[in-house]
Protein backbone atom coordinates (compact mmCIF):
# COMPACT_ATOMS: atom_id res chain seq x y z
CA UNK A 1 0.00 0.00 0.00
CA UNK A 2 1.22 3.63 -0.95
CA UNK A 3 1.98 4.96 2.60
CA UNK A 4 0.65 8.47 1.27
CA UNK A 5 -2.94 6.27 1.07
CA UNK A 6 -3.73 5.81 4.87
CA UNK A 7 -1.40 7.49 7.45
CA UNK A 8 -0.75 5.01 9.70
CA UNK A 9 -1.43 6.34 13.66
CA UNK A 10 2.01 6.18 15.09
CA UNK A 11 4.94 6.96 12.27
CA UNK A 12 7.65 4.74 12.66
CA UNK A 13 10.05 8.05 13.71
CA UNK A 14 8.25 11.04 14.99
CA UNK A 15 10.71 14.64 16.13
CA UNK A 16 8.49 17.16 17.77
CA UNK A 17 9.81 20.48 18.60
CA UNK A 18 13.27 20.48 18.64
CA UNK A 19 15.01 22.96 19.84
CA UNK A 20 19.31 23.32 19.78
CA UNK A 21 20.81 26.38 21.13
CA UNK A 22 24.46 26.59 20.76
CA UNK A 23 26.57 29.49 21.83
CA UNK A 24 25.02 32.47 20.17
CA UNK A 25 23.45 30.30 17.95
CA UNK A 26 19.87 28.94 17.54
CA UNK A 27 20.52 26.19 15.28
CA UNK A 28 16.92 24.45 15.40
CA UNK A 29 13.90 26.12 16.34
CA UNK A 30 10.81 23.79 17.45
CA UNK A 31 11.52 21.70 14.14
CA UNK A 32 9.09 18.71 13.62
CA UNK A 33 9.98 15.40 11.69
CA UNK A 34 8.12 11.77 10.93
CA UNK A 35 8.78 9.06 8.90
CA UNK A 36 6.71 6.16 8.35
CA UNK A 37 7.59 2.34 7.57
CA UNK A 38 8.10 1.62 4.20
CA UNK A 39 8.80 5.41 3.09
CA UNK A 40 11.65 7.42 1.57
CA UNK A 41 11.48 10.71 3.35
CA UNK A 42 14.19 13.76 1.65
CA UNK A 43 15.24 16.14 3.94
CA UNK A 44 16.17 19.15 2.21
CA UNK A 45 17.36 22.48 3.10
CA UNK A 46 20.56 24.80 2.46
CA UNK A 47 23.47 24.45 3.89
CA UNK A 48 23.32 25.80 7.65
CA UNK A 49 19.73 25.23 7.92
CA UNK A 50 19.98 22.58 10.20
CA UNK A 51 19.88 19.07 8.95
CA UNK A 52 22.91 18.00 9.94
CA UNK A 53 22.17 18.91 13.49
CA UNK A 54 18.79 17.38 13.41
CA UNK A 55 20.02 14.11 12.56
CA UNK A 56 22.72 15.04 15.39
CA UNK A 57 19.97 14.69 17.56
CA UNK A 58 18.43 12.25 16.13
CA UNK A 59 21.54 10.19 16.38
CA UNK A 60 22.47 10.65 20.30
CA UNK A 61 25.75 13.21 19.36
CA UNK A 62 23.85 15.99 20.39
CA UNK A 63 21.29 16.41 23.08
CA UNK A 64 18.21 18.76 22.49
CA UNK A 65 17.20 21.38 24.93
CA UNK A 66 13.71 20.13 24.66
CA UNK A 67 11.62 18.49 22.08
CA UNK A 68 10.18 14.82 21.85
CA UNK A 69 11.42 11.53 20.00
CA UNK A 70 8.98 8.65 19.54
CA UNK A 71 9.53 5.46 18.28
CA UNK A 72 6.37 3.61 17.00
CA UNK A 73 4.35 6.20 19.06
CA UNK A 74 6.41 5.39 22.03
CA UNK A 75 8.32 8.59 23.60
CA UNK A 76 11.74 7.83 24.16
CA UNK A 77 15.65 9.60 23.89
CA UNK A 78 18.97 9.46 22.80
CA UNK A 79 21.23 10.41 25.68
CA UNK A 80 24.02 8.34 23.77
CA UNK A 81 25.18 7.59 20.42
CA UNK A 82 24.90 4.07 21.28
CA UNK A 83 21.38 4.16 22.32
CA UNK A 84 20.26 5.68 19.25
CA UNK A 85 21.83 2.49 17.82
CA UNK A 86 19.97 0.05 19.95
CA UNK A 87 16.79 1.64 19.07
CA UNK A 88 17.15 0.98 15.79
CA UNK A 89 18.27 4.03 14.19
CA UNK A 90 21.43 4.31 11.59
CA UNK A 91 23.17 6.75 10.08
CA UNK A 92 25.67 7.12 7.28
CA UNK A 93 27.56 9.97 6.71
CA UNK A 94 29.43 11.78 3.78
CA UNK A 95 32.69 9.92 5.57
CA UNK A 96 32.46 6.90 5.98
CA UNK A 97 32.87 5.30 9.66
CA UNK A 98 35.05 2.33 8.61
CA UNK A 99 38.76 1.41 9.37
CA UNK A 100 40.59 1.30 6.15
CA UNK A 101 43.05 -1.28 7.42
CA UNK A 102 40.33 -3.66 8.22
CA UNK A 103 38.28 -6.34 6.14
CA UNK A 104 35.00 -5.94 5.50
CA UNK A 105 33.87 -8.73 7.86
CA UNK A 106 36.13 -7.32 11.00
CA UNK A 107 34.45 -3.49 10.37
CA UNK A 108 31.52 -5.05 10.17
CA UNK A 109 31.21 -7.08 12.98
CA UNK A 110 33.71 -4.60 14.81
CA UNK A 111 32.58 -4.72 19.17
CA UNK A 112 29.36 -7.04 18.36
CA UNK A 113 31.89 -10.51 17.45
CA UNK A 114 30.95 -13.70 17.44
CA UNK A 115 33.23 -15.71 19.57
CA UNK A 116 34.38 -18.93 21.47
CA UNK A 117 36.03 -18.12 24.06
CA UNK A 118 38.60 -15.84 23.39
CA UNK A 119 38.67 -16.46 19.62
CA UNK A 120 36.56 -14.91 16.77
CA UNK A 121 34.06 -17.32 14.70
CA UNK A 122 35.41 -15.71 11.49
CA UNK A 123 34.01 -18.48 9.47
CA UNK A 124 30.02 -17.56 10.94
CA UNK A 125 31.29 -13.81 10.91
CA UNK A 126 31.81 -14.70 6.56
CA UNK A 127 28.78 -16.48 6.46
CA UNK A 128 26.54 -13.93 7.47
CA UNK A 129 28.24 -11.10 5.66
CA UNK A 130 27.81 -13.18 2.97
CA UNK A 131 24.43 -13.64 3.63
CA UNK A 132 23.91 -9.62 4.00
CA UNK A 133 25.46 -8.64 0.57
CA UNK A 134 23.71 -11.41 -1.79
CA UNK A 135 20.50 -9.78 0.40
CA UNK A 136 21.56 -6.31 -1.00
CA UNK A 137 21.96 -8.20 -4.70
CA UNK A 138 25.90 -7.48 -4.09
CA UNK A 139 29.08 -9.45 -4.70
CA UNK A 140 31.90 -8.02 -2.20
CA UNK A 141 34.51 -10.30 -0.37
CA UNK A 142 33.99 -10.19 3.12
CA UNK A 143 37.83 -10.53 3.42
CA UNK A 144 39.17 -7.58 1.34
CA UNK A 145 39.99 -4.80 3.38
CA UNK A 146 38.06 -1.87 3.22
CA UNK A 147 40.60 0.31 1.98
CA UNK A 148 40.98 -1.62 -1.02
CA UNK A 149 36.79 -0.82 -1.95
CA UNK A 150 35.26 0.92 -4.37
CA UNK A 151 33.30 4.22 -2.84
CA UNK A 152 30.19 3.07 -3.44
CA UNK A 153 31.47 -0.68 -2.13
CA UNK A 154 32.39 0.78 0.88
CA UNK A 155 29.21 2.49 0.80
CA UNK A 156 27.42 -0.79 0.67
CA UNK A 157 29.14 -1.65 3.63
CA UNK A 158 27.94 0.87 6.00
CA UNK A 159 24.28 0.05 4.78
CA UNK A 160 25.46 -3.75 5.03
CA UNK A 161 26.72 -2.61 8.87
CA UNK A 162 23.49 -1.02 9.58
CA UNK A 163 21.35 -3.69 8.48
CA UNK A 164 23.23 -6.38 10.78
CA UNK A 165 22.73 -4.17 13.80
CA UNK A 166 18.74 -4.67 12.58
CA UNK A 167 18.31 -0.85 11.70
CA UNK A 168 14.80 -0.06 11.26
CA UNK A 169 15.53 3.80 10.94
CA UNK A 170 18.57 4.56 7.63
CA UNK A 171 19.81 8.22 7.74
CA UNK A 172 21.88 8.65 4.16
CA UNK A 173 23.22 11.84 4.31
CA UNK A 174 24.75 12.56 0.54
CA UNK A 175 24.98 9.18 -0.47
CA UNK A 176 25.50 10.04 -3.60
CA UNK A 177 28.17 12.92 -3.68
CA UNK A 178 31.33 10.78 -4.84
CA UNK A 179 29.42 7.96 -7.27
CA UNK A 180 28.80 7.37 -11.01
CA UNK A 181 25.20 7.48 -12.71
CA UNK A 182 25.44 3.48 -12.91
CA UNK A 183 26.52 3.64 -8.88
CA UNK A 184 23.91 5.69 -8.12
CA UNK A 185 20.89 3.77 -10.01
CA UNK A 186 22.74 0.75 -7.93
CA UNK A 187 22.36 2.39 -4.73
CA UNK A 188 18.85 3.26 -5.72
CA UNK A 189 18.11 -0.21 -6.53
CA UNK A 190 19.31 -1.28 -2.49
CA UNK A 191 16.60 1.40 -0.94
CA UNK A 192 13.75 0.43 -2.87
CA UNK A 193 14.66 -2.85 -1.81
CA UNK A 194 15.08 -1.99 2.00
CA UNK A 195 11.54 0.14 1.42
CA UNK A 196 9.78 -2.25 0.50
CA UNK A 197 11.11 -4.37 3.83
CA UNK A 198 9.87 -1.80 5.62
CA UNK A 199 12.26 0.36 6.51
CA UNK A 200 12.26 4.19 7.39
CA UNK A 201 14.47 6.05 4.99
CA UNK A 202 16.08 9.60 5.04
CA UNK A 203 17.57 11.01 2.27
CA UNK A 204 20.38 13.88 2.61
CA UNK A 205 20.69 15.53 -0.68
CA UNK A 206 21.66 18.74 -2.69
CA UNK A 207 20.68 17.03 -6.25
CA UNK A 208 16.80 17.56 -6.92
CA UNK A 209 16.85 15.11 -9.42
CA UNK A 210 17.32 12.34 -7.41
CA UNK A 211 14.68 13.36 -4.63
CA UNK A 212 12.26 13.46 -7.56
CA UNK A 213 12.95 9.44 -8.33
CA UNK A 214 13.67 8.07 -4.96
CA UNK A 215 11.64 10.15 -2.39
CA UNK A 216 8.07 9.35 -1.32
CA UNK A 217 7.26 12.80 0.75
CA UNK A 218 9.88 15.86 1.26
CA UNK A 219 10.57 18.05 4.31
CA UNK A 220 12.30 21.11 3.91
CA UNK A 221 14.21 23.24 6.88
CA UNK A 222 15.25 26.60 6.17
CA UNK A 223 16.79 28.62 9.16
CA UNK A 224 16.73 26.08 11.56
CA UNK A 225 12.95 25.99 11.15
CA UNK A 226 10.67 23.29 9.72
CA UNK A 227 9.14 24.93 6.75
CA UNK A 228 6.72 22.30 5.47
CA UNK A 229 6.36 18.89 3.95
CA UNK A 230 4.27 17.72 1.03
CA UNK A 231 4.18 13.87 -0.87
CA UNK A 232 6.86 14.30 -3.68
CA UNK A 233 3.80 14.44 -6.40
CA UNK A 234 2.41 17.41 -5.08
CA UNK A 235 5.95 19.61 -6.44
CA UNK A 236 8.15 20.37 -8.85
CA UNK A 237 11.81 21.56 -9.06
CA UNK A 238 10.54 25.43 -8.84
CA UNK A 239 7.80 24.79 -5.81
CA UNK A 240 10.80 23.24 -4.03
CA UNK A 241 13.38 25.81 -4.89
CA UNK A 242 11.25 28.39 -3.38
CA UNK A 243 10.69 26.23 -0.47
CA UNK A 244 14.34 25.77 0.30
CA UNK A 245 15.59 29.50 -0.20
CA UNK A 246 12.29 31.47 0.61
CA UNK A 247 12.25 33.14 -2.61
CA UNK A 248 11.92 31.90 -6.23
CA UNK A 249 14.91 31.60 -8.41
CA UNK A 250 13.37 33.34 -11.83
CA UNK A 251 16.49 31.64 -13.35
CA UNK A 252 18.42 28.38 -11.84
CA UNK A 253 20.74 29.40 -14.88
CA UNK A 254 21.55 33.32 -14.90
CA UNK A 255 21.77 34.28 -18.32
CA UNK A 256 24.65 36.03 -19.91
CA UNK A 257 25.46 37.78 -23.09
CA UNK A 258 29.15 38.11 -23.00
CA UNK A 259 31.24 38.26 -26.48
CA UNK A 260 33.55 35.57 -26.71
CA UNK A 261 37.12 37.32 -26.99
CA UNK A 262 40.68 36.20 -28.49
CA UNK A 263 42.24 32.97 -27.27
CA UNK A 264 43.62 33.13 -23.84
CA UNK A 265 44.97 29.78 -22.83
CA UNK A 266 45.79 27.29 -25.42
CA UNK A 267 46.30 23.82 -24.71
CA UNK A 268 48.53 20.93 -26.66
CA UNK A 269 48.84 17.29 -26.79
CA UNK A 270 48.72 17.47 -23.15
CA UNK A 271 49.30 13.76 -22.29
CA UNK A 272 50.26 11.77 -18.59
CA UNK A 273 50.20 7.81 -19.41
CA UNK A 274 46.62 6.40 -20.12
CA UNK A 275 45.09 8.92 -17.76
CA UNK A 276 45.36 11.90 -20.30
CA UNK A 277 46.03 11.13 -23.86
CA UNK A 278 46.36 13.88 -26.26
CA UNK A 279 44.51 16.63 -25.04
CA UNK A 280 44.09 20.13 -27.27
CA UNK A 281 42.04 23.35 -26.72
CA UNK A 282 41.27 26.56 -26.70
CA UNK A 283 39.96 28.79 -23.86
CA UNK A 284 38.67 32.26 -24.75
CA UNK A 285 38.40 35.47 -22.91
CA UNK A 286 35.10 35.38 -21.46
CA UNK A 287 33.85 32.06 -22.19
CA UNK A 288 32.72 29.48 -19.78
CA UNK A 289 34.07 26.37 -21.33
CA UNK A 290 32.35 23.50 -19.95
CA UNK A 291 34.53 20.29 -19.64
CA UNK A 292 32.56 17.23 -18.98
CA UNK A 293 32.61 12.89 -19.36
CA UNK A 294 31.97 10.12 -16.83
CA UNK A 295 33.87 9.60 -13.50
CA UNK A 296 37.34 8.43 -14.54
CA UNK A 297 37.12 9.77 -17.89
CA UNK A 298 40.37 12.39 -17.42
CA UNK A 299 38.56 15.45 -16.59
CA UNK A 300 40.30 16.01 -12.92
CA UNK A 301 43.53 14.66 -14.20
CA UNK A 302 43.75 17.23 -17.07
CA UNK A 303 43.59 20.03 -14.67
CA UNK A 304 45.88 19.24 -12.32
CA UNK A 305 48.35 18.75 -15.26
CA UNK A 306 47.34 22.49 -16.63
CA UNK A 307 47.69 23.70 -13.23
CA UNK A 308 51.58 21.48 -12.36
CA UNK A 309 49.95 19.60 -9.22
CA UNK A 310 50.96 16.45 -11.95
CA UNK A 311 53.94 16.25 -13.84
CA UNK A 312 52.94 16.00 -17.90
CA UNK A 313 55.05 13.75 -20.36
CA UNK A 314 54.48 15.78 -23.38
CA UNK A 315 51.71 18.89 -24.47
CA UNK A 316 52.40 22.55 -24.37
CA UNK A 317 50.50 25.47 -22.71
CA UNK A 318 50.26 28.57 -23.64
CA UNK A 319 48.34 32.01 -22.30
CA UNK A 320 48.07 34.66 -24.18
CA UNK A 321 50.20 33.09 -26.80
CA UNK A 322 53.16 32.21 -24.53
CA UNK A 323 54.25 29.27 -23.51
CA UNK A 324 54.67 28.37 -19.96
CA UNK A 325 56.81 26.36 -18.31
CA UNK A 326 54.63 25.33 -15.18
CA UNK A 327 56.30 22.21 -13.52
CA UNK A 328 55.00 22.86 -10.01
CA UNK A 329 51.50 25.10 -8.96
CA UNK A 330 53.34 28.20 -7.89
CA UNK A 331 54.34 28.09 -11.95
CA UNK A 332 50.56 28.76 -12.50
CA UNK A 333 49.91 30.84 -9.66
CA UNK A 334 52.82 33.43 -11.27
CA UNK A 335 50.73 32.49 -14.65
CA UNK A 336 47.94 33.65 -12.91
CA UNK A 337 45.69 30.51 -13.44
CA UNK A 338 43.88 29.28 -10.48
CA UNK A 339 42.12 25.93 -10.07
CA UNK A 340 39.50 25.78 -7.33
CA UNK A 341 39.62 21.60 -6.23
CA UNK A 342 37.18 18.84 -7.30
CA UNK A 343 37.70 18.36 -2.96
CA UNK A 344 38.00 21.79 -1.35
CA UNK A 345 37.76 20.14 2.16
CA UNK A 346 41.11 18.21 1.55
CA UNK A 347 42.80 20.22 -1.49
CA UNK A 348 41.39 23.75 -1.34
CA UNK A 349 41.31 24.50 2.12
CA UNK A 350 43.57 23.62 5.22
CA UNK A 351 40.20 23.43 7.11
CA UNK A 352 42.14 23.66 10.84
CA UNK A 353 43.37 26.98 10.14
CA UNK A 354 41.09 30.77 9.97
CA UNK A 355 39.41 31.44 6.95
CA UNK A 356 41.99 34.53 6.73
CA UNK A 357 45.01 32.15 6.74
CA UNK A 358 43.37 30.53 3.92
CA UNK A 359 42.51 33.32 1.84
CA UNK A 360 46.10 34.77 1.87
CA UNK A 361 48.02 31.25 1.40
CA UNK A 362 48.58 32.17 -2.18
CA UNK A 363 48.84 35.44 -1.52
CA UNK A 364 51.82 35.98 0.68
CA UNK A 365 53.90 37.45 -1.54
CA UNK A 366 51.66 40.77 -0.82
CA UNK A 367 50.70 40.42 2.67
CA UNK A 368 53.95 39.23 4.15
CA UNK A 369 57.58 41.62 4.75
CA UNK A 370 60.79 40.50 6.26
CA UNK A 371 59.32 36.62 7.15
CA UNK A 372 56.14 38.61 9.03
CA UNK A 373 52.57 38.40 7.32
CA UNK A 374 50.52 41.92 7.64
CA UNK A 375 47.75 40.25 9.10
CA UNK A 376 45.73 44.06 9.16
CA UNK A 377 45.99 44.12 5.31
CA UNK A 378 45.11 40.65 5.24
CA UNK A 379 42.06 40.58 6.66
CA UNK A 380 41.05 44.26 5.08
CA UNK A 381 41.59 42.94 1.61
CA UNK A 382 39.49 39.61 2.53
CA UNK A 383 36.98 41.96 4.10
CA UNK A 384 36.14 43.32 1.08
CA UNK A 385 35.67 39.34 -0.62
CA UNK A 386 33.66 38.94 2.32
CA UNK A 387 31.09 41.59 1.18
CA UNK A 388 31.80 41.08 -2.60
CA UNK A 389 30.74 37.00 -2.18
CA UNK A 390 28.44 37.67 0.62
CA UNK A 391 30.73 34.96 2.59
CA UNK A 392 28.78 34.04 6.20
CA UNK A 393 31.39 34.44 8.66
CA UNK A 394 31.32 35.30 12.13
CA UNK A 395 34.83 36.78 11.86
CA UNK A 396 37.55 36.20 9.68
CA UNK A 397 39.46 33.84 12.27
CA UNK A 398 37.24 31.24 12.01
CA UNK A 399 38.14 27.78 10.81
CA UNK A 400 37.68 27.02 7.89
CA UNK A 401 36.01 23.73 9.18
CA UNK A 402 33.00 25.63 10.37
CA UNK A 403 31.62 26.48 7.40
CA UNK A 404 29.03 25.57 5.14
CA UNK A 405 29.93 24.00 1.90
CA UNK A 406 28.86 26.95 0.46
CA UNK A 407 30.76 29.24 2.46
CA UNK A 408 33.85 27.14 2.16
CA UNK A 409 33.70 27.19 -1.72
CA UNK A 410 33.57 30.91 -1.72
CA UNK A 411 36.48 31.62 0.16
CA UNK A 412 38.30 29.31 -2.08
CA UNK A 413 37.07 31.58 -4.83
CA UNK A 414 37.75 34.55 -3.04
CA UNK A 415 41.34 33.42 -2.77
CA UNK A 416 42.01 33.33 -6.52
CA UNK A 417 39.95 36.29 -7.06
CA UNK A 418 42.83 38.44 -4.92
CA UNK A 419 45.31 37.06 -7.51
CA UNK A 420 43.59 38.52 -10.49
CA UNK A 421 43.80 35.29 -12.20
CA UNK A 422 42.99 35.39 -16.12
CA UNK A 423 42.24 31.68 -15.88
CA UNK A 424 40.12 30.05 -13.52
CA UNK A 425 39.36 26.37 -13.81
CA UNK A 426 36.16 25.46 -11.86
CA UNK A 427 36.17 21.63 -10.88
CA UNK A 428 33.10 20.33 -9.38
CA UNK A 429 32.02 24.05 -8.43
CA UNK A 430 28.53 23.64 -6.80
CA UNK A 431 29.27 19.89 -5.14
CA UNK A 432 27.54 19.39 -2.39
CA UNK A 433 26.24 23.04 -2.31
CA UNK A 434 22.69 24.17 -1.71
CA UNK A 435 20.69 25.66 -4.32
CA UNK A 436 20.76 29.23 -3.24
CA UNK A 437 24.71 28.97 -3.12
CA UNK A 438 24.74 27.12 -6.54
CA UNK A 439 22.71 30.34 -7.95
CA UNK A 440 25.61 32.92 -6.36
CA UNK A 441 28.68 30.87 -7.69
CA UNK A 442 26.80 31.02 -11.10
CA UNK A 443 25.90 34.37 -11.10
CA UNK A 444 29.71 35.02 -10.39
CA UNK A 445 30.72 32.75 -12.81
CA UNK A 446 29.13 34.92 -15.17
CA UNK A 447 30.08 38.56 -14.27
CA UNK A 448 34.20 36.73 -14.18
CA UNK A 449 33.23 35.93 -17.94
CA UNK A 450 32.31 39.68 -18.41
CA UNK A 451 35.39 41.00 -16.97
CA UNK A 452 37.30 38.85 -19.66
CA UNK A 453 38.29 36.17 -17.34
CA UNK A 454 38.33 32.66 -19.01
CA UNK A 455 36.95 29.85 -17.39
CA UNK A 456 36.91 26.09 -17.78
CA UNK A 457 34.31 24.22 -15.62
CA UNK A 458 34.90 20.84 -15.11
CA UNK A 459 31.49 19.34 -14.04
CA UNK A 460 29.39 15.85 -13.91
CA UNK A 461 26.10 17.47 -13.27
CA UNK A 462 25.00 17.26 -16.91
CA UNK A 463 22.07 20.44 -16.29
CA UNK A 464 24.92 22.61 -15.11
CA UNK A 465 27.03 21.79 -17.88
CA UNK A 466 24.38 22.90 -20.76
CA UNK A 467 23.07 25.62 -18.46
CA UNK A 468 26.70 27.76 -17.91
CA UNK A 469 28.69 26.71 -20.88
CA UNK A 470 29.20 28.54 -23.89
CA UNK A 471 31.05 25.31 -25.20
CA UNK A 472 31.51 21.41 -24.27
CA UNK A 473 34.36 19.45 -24.46
CA UNK A 474 33.49 15.98 -23.52
CA UNK A 475 36.33 13.49 -22.69
CA UNK A 476 36.20 9.60 -22.59
CA UNK A 477 39.23 7.11 -21.60
CA UNK A 478 41.63 9.93 -21.12
CA UNK A 479 40.77 11.95 -24.32
CA UNK A 480 38.61 14.39 -25.83
CA UNK A 481 35.70 12.93 -27.94
CA UNK A 482 33.69 15.08 -28.80
CA UNK A 483 33.11 19.22 -28.68
CA UNK A 484 29.85 21.12 -28.41
CA UNK A 485 29.46 24.46 -30.23
CA UNK A 486 25.67 24.93 -30.55
CA UNK A 487 24.78 24.35 -26.51
CA UNK A 488 21.41 25.31 -26.57
CA UNK A 489 19.92 22.55 -29.11
CA UNK A 490 22.33 19.91 -27.67
CA UNK A 491 20.77 17.45 -25.16
CA UNK A 492 21.79 15.16 -21.73
CA UNK A 493 21.66 12.18 -23.84
CA UNK A 494 24.13 13.74 -26.48
CA UNK A 495 26.89 14.12 -24.07
CA UNK A 496 25.96 10.90 -22.76
CA UNK A 497 26.65 9.15 -25.95
CA UNK A 498 29.84 10.77 -26.50
CA UNK A 499 30.74 10.50 -22.61
CA UNK A 500 30.39 6.51 -23.06
CA UNK A 501 32.58 6.85 -26.39
CA UNK A 502 29.99 6.17 -28.61
CA UNK A 503 28.93 8.48 -31.74
CA UNK A 504 26.95 11.22 -31.38
CA UNK A 505 26.11 14.43 -34.10
CA UNK A 506 27.98 17.61 -32.41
Amino acid sequence: MNPHEQEPLSPLLEMRGIEKTFPGVKALAGVDLKVHGGEVLALLGENGAGKSTLMKVLGGAHQPNCGTISIDGVETSFPTPHASQKAGISIIYQEFNLIPAMTVRENLFLGRESTVGSFVRRRDESAQARALFERMGVDINPEALCRDLSVSQQQVVEIAKALSQEARILVLDEPSAALTNAEVERLFEIIRDLKNRGLGLIYISHRLEEVFEIADRVSVLRDGAHVGSANIDELNRDKLIAMMVGRELTEEFPPRDVERGEPLLEVEHLSRGDLVRNVSFTLHRGEILGLTGLMGAGRTETARLIFGADARDSGTIKLKGRELKIEHPRDAIAARIGLLTEDRKTQGLILKHSVRENFGLPNLDRYSSGGFVKRSEESAEFGLYVDRLRIKIPHSEQPAAHLSGGNQQKVVLAKWLARNCDVLIFDEPTRGIDVGAKHEIYQLMNELAAEGKGILMISSELPEVLGMSDRILVMHNGEIVGEIDDVPSASQEQILELAMGQTASV
